[in-house]
């Protein structure tokens, strides 16, 4: 048998090169997610229930990434997280929420609670707006009356196709925040906010879809309700479906993604996880637009204590890339990604986007509450092979956990753990992203692609590793 060596990140460093480039503002971080879809930025936020959900998707798509929804949801509510991510930055809202005006003040308050807006447009059984209720309207009424006896009634509206800039002046010179667009019979079409429009402004290198609508990501499994969560996420809006397996080079992965390519070939799919390019390969022959590249390489992840397998990050993603390259499919880095150095490093191995799970984790937008130890603010972070992880999911599927479900049989491939809690994720994406400008300017790159053909990786010893981080002081 031979035995072969595997790197990963603190075992190399990238060689500097000469470089012309004066200012980090001369790189450029675009890069593809798939084959079809670019990201401005090469982050992804991970599909895990502690790190993504649809505030983590909003921020990352502000920012020129993308978030992916975990899966350990039921259907209705990972759909519930696509549409308030969809819905987060749209140019025009094609079917804004409404609700009849037969109902009551507490119907409303708990609709628009559900669905984390603050108005509704107020249609007949035709069809036709008749008027418009925000928080305004109901913050001082009794909750038992009805929509119709507190709406506002004179409305303003324009036409469905009209443009940003005059939508604009209508909502500045009306004071207005929600402009109705309704056809010439009253039917609603659409909904422009002034939130929206100061989104489109304030982001301007946001990651969009074709209607201008932030792009998201969604996560299935390989079992159970797989097609039509498929289904009801590509229909909610969902710009590419993750099928979300620990073991991507399996029967189980491949097979999922050729059924959810037969049924819906114009659907974005990326599938993982592998480490080998063999795994790559058959999941390319299957069907998908892009590979996630990464087995036992995370903070919380015991896969390659448990079972002994697993290949160290760095090589799995060059043995990867080789293969991604050869079919022009994208490869992305998932796990062990624990500062700007190794998504540089990452991404010059080859791989087109770096999926981070850990560094998001304790941020503002993760889900979860802080909890305090020690007098610090910490918030929950696990690997999605972990027994509590496993145990929400079989609850979420089945509703309980029957007494007689043997737990001892479950092997948790995965921790969880508390992260401190670390403000906006925001700002961990700026450092990210300034600290890839300056890898690539090292590199003598303006791009990712320019990195990967002058990347020249010089192999370190300890005595090296430890010569790279500060020393010989008391860091403060």
């Amino acid at each position: 048998m031979e035995i072969r060596e595997g790197l990963t990140f603190d075992d190399v460093l990238l060689v500097p090169k000469l470089s012309k480039i004066t200012s980090r503002s001369q790189t450029d971080l675009r890069t593809k997610l798939s084959k079809n879809i670019s990201l401005n930025i090469p982050l992804i936020s991970a599909n895990m229930d502690t790190v993504t959900e649809s505030a983590m998707a909003v921020s990352m798509a502000r920012q020129g990434g993308i978030g992916i929804i975990h899966r350990f949801l039921t259907v209705q509510e990972e759909v519930n997280e696509v549409l308030k991510v969809k819905r987060s930055g749209s140019v025009m809202i094609e079917n804004p929420y409404v609700i009849n005006p037969a109902k009551t003040v507490k119907d409303a308050l708990r609709y628009m609670d559900e669905k984390g807006i603050s108005g509704l447009l107020v249609v007949d059984d035709d069809s036709k707006l008749i008027g418009i209720l925000t928080s305004r309207d109901v913050i001082f009424e009794s909750e038992a009356k009805l929509v119709k006896d507190v709406m506002t009634r004179d409305v303003i509206t324009a036409r469905p196709g009209i443009e940003g800039q005059e939508a604009k002046e209508i909502l500045s010179k009306n004071r207005i925040e929600k402009l109705p667009l309704v056809d010439e019979r009253g039917h609603v079409k659409g909904l422009i906010t002034s939130k929206d429009i100061k989104n489109i402004e304030n982001y301007p290198f946001a990651s969009k879809d074709k209607k201008g609508r932030p792009l998201v990501g969604a996560a299935v499994g390989v079992k159970g309700d797989f097609m039509d969560r498929t289904e009801a996420l590509l229909e909610a809006g969902a710009d590419v479906v993750v099928v979300d397996i620990a073991h991507g080079h399996s029967e189980n992965a491949i097979n999922t993604v050729k059924h959810i390519k037969k049924a819906f070939p114009d659907s974005e799919v990326m599938a993982g996880n592998v480490a080998t390019a063999g795994g790559v390969e058959d999941l390319i022959k299957a069907g998908v637009d892009a590979v996630k590249v990464g087995v036992g390489s995370g903070s919380i992840c015991i896969t390659r204590v448990i079972t002994g397998s697993g290949v160290p990050q760095l090589t799995a993603i060059l043995d990867c890339a080789k293969i991604g390259k050869e079919y022009d499919v994208p490869i992305i880095s998932d796990g062990g990604i624990r500062n700007s150095g190794d998504a540089t490093k990452a991404l010059a191995a080859g791989s087109s986007t770096v999926m981070v799970g850990s560094m998001f984790g304790g941020t503002d937008e993760s889900p979860g509450s802080t909890v305090m130890k020690n007098g610090k603010r910490f918030k929950i972070y696990r690997g999605m092979a972990s027994f509590y992880a496993s145990l929400g999911r079989k609850t979420r599927e089945n509703g309980t956990i029957s007494i007689e479900d043997d737990l001892n049989d479950y092997v948790a491939e995965g921790v969880e753990a508390m992260v401190p809690y670390k403000g906006s994720v925001v700002d961990i994406v700026k450092q990210l992203k300034g600290g890839i400008r300056s890898g690539l300017s090292y590199c003598g790159a303006t791009t990712i692609n320019e990195m990967q053909e002058n990347a020249e990786f010089v192999k370190i010893s300890s005595a090296g590793f430890a010569e790279s981080q500060p020393h010989d002081v008391d860091v403060m």
